[in-house]
């Protein structure tokens, strides 16, 4: 697993993580920029990641980040939501 990055010109969070064979894949968020809010658009993990929970460590990092960094998110995706709704004890960076 590498850390998550803020690829802001793209709007974008992302990290790697290995898959089964050893080889990195990443999964991503786009995000709208909203102040100090980051609505995340949408959740997507290279297709070898899928099940792996490789997504939800990701969101986890992304809370995390927002958390030390004074930010807030609005999820938007489906994914996002229902991850954020599942973890109250991130509720402090839900907008």
């Amino acid at each position: 697993m590498t850390d998550l990055r803020d690829v802001q010109s793209e709007q974008r969070f992302e990290q790697g993580f290995a898959d089964a064979d050893g080889e990195m894949r990443r999964v991503w968020a786009d995000y709208a920029v909203q102040g100090d809010t980051r609505a995340i658009l949408h959740v997507e993990a290279d297709p070898a990641l899928r099940g792996s929970g490789a997504s939800g460590q990701f969101m986890q990092a992304l809370a995390e980040h927002a958390r030390a960094e004074g930010l807030k998110l609005q999820p938007v995706c489906g994914y996002a939501v229902a991850w954020l709704k599942r973890h109250r004890d991130y509720h402090d960076v839900v907008v």
